[in-house]
This record gives structure tokens, C-alpha cells and sequence, in this order.
């Protein structure tokens, strides 16, 4: 109906002529021949009225070829990489679904900001080494004509992990898997480590690893407005809004032991707009899960995990939000400027903030100490109960410290494993995740990201073999345990 009636009343010759352009003896009225016009529209229009200049920059495109539902640093490294792996530039079409644009919630912006390579998996170290050379180079990477640098504020002081009697042996074999990736580390005995850093109580403590080279922490904000800023610059579309549904096509399969499979396809997402009862459809051809703590429930929009128990139809994303609190604390006594941060025997952390005797770390609960994920109240007696003692037994110079302030954020964690899901799915094909890595999703976004592209435009793993890390091991009951997560 508008498309109709607007070729007859606002010709757009008409329209874009400037006011006082002279057209058969008359000056044009701009403001007022539009007011007109509009009132002449409205008035044939049934319904009530409506402003047919309404602003829609805010809504996502109808088509798109790939739909990336998440804009912390894993979704903006995934759209970062397929833009400059793109055969031709413009050649795909990237849209960003992101529900929250301050980043309020986001693990990204509350996270420590860490990257080391003492992991247990040769995919994890081969992962932060990657990372650690984008963060290195992270401009010429990220830079954006007539924009200032990126200072991403990389502190280089390494990651000191201690071990007990029990565990020394495992960090040994660790040890020796991360130098044969490349990784530069050392190990001490408790007098060696007495001499580095005389602050340290080596009481329970057999044996430590030390990270001499890229590792460290640097600031995750930094991180997440450089991709955002860099990705719209290629062209990458964004929208604040929240996925609520999937429609898919269906498509029945023999499998080669003559089982029947039902294999799904994406067509559309529907996208509904922040506070708004409407969505907006989205054609597409790919969907990217990078939701965070929240992927599994977009995996169930898609219909993962409905299937009868023990099979792969009913196999879910074991992915929940796990909450992780960080405190703040002052302490003038403390440990001096060279502080890596300490990951203790007890699981207890720490690590300097700044340079004004200011620390930040915290503690992963245990399975039975888990707290509610439902908000992000700072627990201050976990601090006092199970967090300080331990940190004064290993630094005593702790016992007068004061907190300051704290915070909490979540965990995309892996129950299953521990470990991140990389890859499409196998029955629902066009679906691809980027989740799960239960606390090391920051500091391996570059690579992560480079490695779910080369899936997505080539149909493998190329820079990283991240076969492992696939949805399938899920059903198959295989585990990848890491053992380093912090």
C-alpha cells in the first residue's frame, strides 16, 4: 500500500529539490509540503497512524550470510576473521546480535584479563601462543584509519603456578608438553623460588612453574573495543537486540549402519528488539553460537539436545553459567612490582593491579561451594572464609590486607570437560560454536576465532587442528580433561 501511494504524492524529483528552487512560478515549501504529505498519507492508510520517517538503523538487515549470536571478544574475533579471510572484500554479509551493549554482564569486560600457556593440552598452549602474538602485534592487526592505537596495558610478569607433593609430578609432565609447543617455562624448586620472590611462603609447596615469556595480563576492555571498533570497519553489521527462535528446514538421513538421522538447517533468526514485544526476521546461511554462558540456550532454540537420551539428537551443549567473584584488595607490605600472578596450591589466586600496593584474585569454588548463578551479589564471606586464609599462609605480609572493592562475572563453563566447543554441529550443519571455555575464552579469542573462520569458509582446521574440541565428543563420552584452569 505505501509503496503505491508513494510514487503518486512524493515524487522523489519533487522531494530532493532544495527550498526556493523556482518550478512553474512557485517556491517549494520543504517542511511544510512534507507535513503535508504525510497528513495525506495518514489519512487513506487504515489503522491508526504511523511515521513512515521512523529511524530503523537499529534493526538487523533481513538478510545476512552469517549471524553471530554474541558480540564478547569470541563472536568479534569470529567476525574479525571471516572479514579478512573473505575471498574478496564485501564478499560476506556479518551480523552481530549482541542483547546488552554495555557489556554489564559480559565475561569480557569482568574477566582478569590473563594469558599464559600453562596448560596441560597441546591445543590450549598452541591457542594462548597464538593469542600471544596477536596482542603483541595487536595493531597491526586492530588499527583503523585516523584512529589512535590500541594500549592494551600488557603487564609481562608471567604466571607462577605451585604445586603440592601430589600434583608435582603432573606439573612436570605439563612442564614438558608446553616446551615442546613452544612455550617458554621454567621450573623451581621451593629455594629457588624462596630466592626470586623472598615474599613467598613455600610451605606445602614441591615444586613451581614459572611463564618467562608472553604471558601475563593486559586490559580485556581494551581488547573488546578494538575488535568492535576494527569488525564495524570492515563492514560487519550490529544489532542490540536477543535471538528468540531459529527456523530450520528438516532433512532424514541414513546413516552408513542404516540409523536414521534428522540433519537441520537454520533459515532465519528471529532477533527481538531491546525493549520491544517485536523481532525482526533474519535470512541467513550460518549461525555462529558465541553466547557466553548463556550458548546452551541458544543451542536448545535450535532444537540441540531434544532428541531421546543417549543418542546424538539428545545430546545437549553441557555449557552453564558458573559465577566467579574478584576482589580487590590494599596491602603497602605486599609484593613488589615484578609480582607475577600466583596461582597457590590451594586454588586460590593474585596478582597486582596497577602500581599503587593493589591486588586483585579470588578463588574457583568447589563443586559443593558452587553459588547461585541467578545474580552477581558479591559473596565477601567466601573472601573471609575461603579465599584470605589461604592467601596469608602463602604470603604473609596478607594477613593486614584490606578489601577494597569487588565484583562478580561468569564463567561459560564446560561441564563435560572444562574445555571450549569449536566447530559446527553435526545434525544441526549450520550451526558453529565458539564457547565453553570455562574461564580461558579471553586469552584464546584471537585464535579461537581464526579457527572457527577456517571452518566456516574452507571446511577445516587450518592455522590450529581444533578437532578435539568438536561437539561430537560430547556424545561419544570423550574427554579432554584440562587440568589448569585457574
Amino acid at each position: 500500500m505505501i509503496r503505491r501511494v508513494l510514487p503518486h504524492g512524493m515524487g522523489r524529483g519533487r522531494l530532493t529539490r532544495r527550498p526556493g528552487t523556482r518550478r512553474g512560478g512557485f517556491s517549494l515549501d520543504w517542511d511544510g509540503k512534507v507535513s503535508e504529505i504525510k497528513k495525506k498519507i495518514k489519512s487513506i492508510l487504515p489503522g491508526r497512524s504511523c511515521d513512515l520517517l521512523q529511524d530503523t538503523s537499529h534493526l538487523p538487515p533481513e538478510h545476512s550470510d552469517v549471524v553471530i549470536v554474541g558480540g564478547g571478544v569470541l563472536g568479534l574475533s569470529v567476525a574479525y576473521w571471516l572479514k579478512k579471510l573473505e575471498s574478496r572484500r564485501g564478499a560476506i554479509r556479518v551480523l552481530v546480535v549482541e542483547r546488552d551493549h554495555t557489556y554489564s554482564q559480559a565475561s569480557t569486560g569482568l574477566s582478569v584479563g590473563g594469558i599464559c600457556q600453562q596448560f596441560s593440552l597441546p591445543e590450549n598452549i598452541q591457542l594462548s601462543l597464538f593469542s600471544a602474538s596477536f596482542l603483541r602485534n595487536i595493531n597491526e592487526y586492530l588499527a583503523v584509519v585516523d584512529a589512535p592505537p590500541l594500549d592494551l596495558q600488557f603487564n609481562p610478569s608471567g604466571y607462577l603456578l605451585l604445586a603440592s607433593e601430589k600434583d608435582a609430578a603432573a606439573m612436570e609432565s605439563n612442564v614438558k608438553v608446553q616446551r615442546q609447543e613452544g612455550a617458554k617455562v621454567s621450573l623451581m624448586s621451593p629455594d629457588q623460588l624462596r630466592n626470586k620472590f623472598p615474599w613467598i611462603n613455600t610451605e606445602g609447596v614441591a615444586l613451581a612453574s614459572y611463564g618467562m615469556e608472553d604471558e601475563g595480563w593486559f586490559d580485556p576492555w581494551c581488547l573488546l573495543q578494538g575488535l568492535r571498533r576494527k569488525v564495524q570497519s570492515l563492514g560487519v553489521l550490529f544489532c542490540q537486540g536477543e535471538v528468540t527462535r531459529f527456523l530450520s528446514s528438516s532433512q532424514r538421513m541414513l546413516t552408513t549402519d542404516d540409523k536414521a538421522v534428522v540433519l537441520k538447517r537454520i533459515h532465519e533468526v528471529h532477533v527481538k528488539m531491546d525493549r520491544s514485544l517485536e523481532y525482526q526476521p533474519v535470512e541467513c546461511a550460518i549461525v555462529i553460537n558465541a553466547a557466553g554462558a548463556w550458548s546452551s540456550q541458544i543451542a536448545a532454540l535450535a532444537g540441540i539436545g531434544e532428541g531421546p537420551p543417549g543418542t546424538l539428537q539428545g545430546t545437549k551443549l553441557p555449557v552453564e553459567p558458573r559465577k566467579r567473584d574478584v576482589y580487590v584488595w590494599h596491602c603497602p607490605q605486599g609484593p613488589g612490582l615484578e609480582t607475577p600472578l600466583v596461582a597457590d596450591t590451594s586454588g586460590a589466586y593474585f596478582r597486582r593491579e596497577g602500581l599503587g600496593s593493589n591486588y586483585l584474585g579470588g578463588r574457583s569454588p568447589t563443586e559443593q561451594e558452587e553459588p547461585d548463578p541467578a545474580n552477581l551479589e558479591v559473596d565477601h564471606d567466601f573472601f573471609q572464609d575461603k579465599v584470605w586464609p589461604h592467601l596469608a599462609l602463602r604470603v604473609p605480609a596478607f594477613e593486614t590486607l584490606k578489601v577494597q572493592s569487588a565484583w562478580a562475572g561468569y564463567y561459560d563453563y564446560n561441564t563435560f570437560d572444562q574445555n571450549g566447543v569449536v566447530g559446527p554441529h553435526p545434525l544441526v550443519v549450520n550451526m558453529y560454536f565458539a564457547t565453553g571455555f570455562s574461564g580461558h575464552g579471553l586469552q584464546q579469542a584471537p585464535g579461537v576465532g581464526r579457527a572457527v573462520a577456517e571452518m566456516v569458509l574452507k571446511g577445516r582446521f587450518q592455522t590450529i587442528n581444533l578437532s578435539p574440541f568438536l561437539f561430537t565428543r560430547f556424545y561419544l563420552g570423550e574427554k579432554i580433561q584440562e587440568n589448569n584452569i585457574i
